[in-house]
């Protein structure tokens, strides 16, 4: 039952924006250069998505922890979350300093994350570390082209995505650790379709 208040708790936090990172924010101490039109909407959009993908990260983690089998893979679960709360608090600081908002759809996104996340630890401990590593595996890509893509003045956003990336690849590299197990191809061919399918939706509603 407290696991389930703690959950709730977090998803409230989650989807109302009142989250607060333990962090600093790596575009704390950077100037806000001033950006023509298009560069802040395109900067608005990506972030957005970024944003989108935290609150999934957030209901992933949930889920997961809410059904993992040993202790040791719940604490590591909820470290993990504690660094992605960090990148959901830094993305939404940054869109509203962009004028941006959150999608409108970030409840869809986390109900459906959470669902995944807890049917993947029923199943057992290494396919949900497993899904974990694809998962951040494909964040950490998907991370890589926003910074090609990010405005070359938009040094504040390019710092967050950069520190996100970075603390991605360690997450993916810890599910290693622990004993992630490789899911099939056919699967990870689905979350790449799955992904590109909320990107695309959160980018612009």
């Amino acid at each position: 039952m407290d696991a389930l208040v703690l959950a709730f708790d977090r998803a409230i936090r989650t989807l109302s924006g009142s989250a607060q990172a333990r962090r600093a924010s790596p575009a704390a101490d950077l100037a806000a250069p001033s950006l023509s039109d298009d560069d802040r909407n395109e900067s608005i959009a990506l972030m957005r998505v970024n944003h989108a993908g935290e609150v999934s990260a957030q209901a992933l983690y949930q889920g997961q922890g809410l059904t993992a089998r040993t202790r040791e893979i719940r604490e590591k679960l909820a470290h993990a979350a504690d660094e992605e709360l960090d990148h959901l608090a830094w993305t939404r600081e940054r869109l509203t300093e962009l004028g941006g908002r959150p999608s409108l759809l970030d409840p869809l996104w986390y109900t459906g994350a959470f669902v995944v996340g807890a049917v993947a630890g029923v199943i057992g401990d290494k396919t949900s570390l497993g899904f974990l590593q694809a998962t951040e595996e494909q964040v950490e890509a998907h991370l890589g082209t926003h910074l090609h893509r990010l405005p070359s003045g938009d040094a504040a956003s390019r710092a967050i995505v950069e520190q996100m990336k970075r603390d991605e690849a360690q997450h993916a590299q810890t599910a290693r650790a622990l004993g992630a197990e490789a899911l099939p191809r056919s699967l990870q061919a689905l979350m790449r379709a799955s992904a590109r399918i909320m990107t695309t939706t959160a980018a612009k509603i």
